[in-house]
């Protein structure tokens, strides 16, 4: 059995759900040579959460992901906008939680409601595109990149120039802002800099899509977006849907902790995004937009490419 960090929502009403916080404690056997004793852990939280676009008489949910509860209005705005389903912070009329007496307790902050000013629901066509819930989605790399050419995507734009010893300082300093993943160590991160590196955003979550989301949303429902003098980078692999969620939102260097996949490194070249990966201090490689990155080439020679 778990029991959850809970935050009581301010103002709640009697008899309502508690919000389940980020971190879940749970009592657990720790085993040290071959010999346990019992001690409560903490863990990073799951939950599903369900998005829903409301216009009119009209509901309809989109998607259901599974995320770390917090920044979920966040998470919902940057799912729409960097799925290609809205545009404009200013399409919604608000976001709230579906408190409908009739669900149950337990999944009363488990629905994010998104009404819109329109009377009707936006096409959805878009989303049933480029909406990939597994990395198995039968749909070829040229015709991945087709269709987000299709949608309006261009490519990234900006005078946006990065030094090396810029970009190996971010490493340490997500890590050090991670304060979920320090207390959990099983959460990934994505994380807003500016071009000297200044720490301008950094969200949290089980799902490596859903903190690329949560950060994005910020930075669109603030009307920063397009982020084109900013750099992003994730706690893990760059792959295509992190890469074309950046290019939605104009951000012109992506960089990762681990590997890009090939579709990643497409994406980068074609929409003209700076692709760094394998960034573990001052080691990395440059995978495309190296024009963005203030290096030395030399003529000839020179280290090979970084690996695990």
């Amino acid at each position: 059995m778990s029991s959850a960090d809970r935050a009581p929502r301010r103002g709640q009403p009697a008899g309502t759900a508690s919000r389940a916080g980020a971190k879940t404690r749970v009592e657990i056997q720790a085993v040290h040579a071959g010999v346990s004793a019992p001690r409560t852990d903490v863990v990073a939280t799951e939950e599903p959460l369900e998005i829903r676009l409301v216009a009119g008489d009209e509901t309809r949910t989109v998607a259901v992901t599974m995320r770390t509860p917090g920044h979920d209005f966040e998470l919902a705005a940057g799912f729409l906008f960097g799925e290609g389903v809205l545009r404009d912070p200013h399409e919604i009329a608000r976001i709230s939680y579906c408190m409908d007496p009739e669900l149950d307790r337990e999944q009363q902050y488990n629905i994010v409601n998104v009404a819109l000013r329109s009377a009707t629901l936006p096409a959805l066509a878009a989303l049933e595109r480029h909406f990939y819930t597994t990395s198995a989605c039968g749909v070829c790399g040229k015709a991945t990149l087709e269709a987000l050419r299709l949608r309006g995507l261009e490519r990234v734009r900006g005078d946006l120039v990065v030094d090396a010893g810029t970009l190996a300082a971010l490493p340490g300093t997500l890590r050090r802002a991670q304060s979920l993943f320090a207390a959990t160590g099983g959460l990934h991160a994505a994380a807003l800099f500016d071009r000297r590196g200044g720490l301008v955003a950094l969200r949290e979550d089980v799902g490596r899509h859903n903190a690329m989301d949560k950060l994005i949303g910020w930075g669109w429902l603030e009307g920063r977006v397009p982020l084109d003098r900013h750099l992003v980078m994730v706690s893990g692999r760059a792959s295509f849907e992190l890469v074309q969620k950046a290019v939605a939102a104009g951000i012109p260097v992506f960089c990762a902790v681990s590997a890009p996949s090939s579709l990643a490194v497409d994406t980068a070249r074609e929409f003209g995004v700076s692709l760094v990966g394998f960034l573990r201090g001052e080691q990395f490689n440059v995978y495309s937009g190296a024009e963005r990155v203030g290096i030395q080439t030399p003529d000839r020679g020179g280290a090979g490419p970084a690996r695990h």
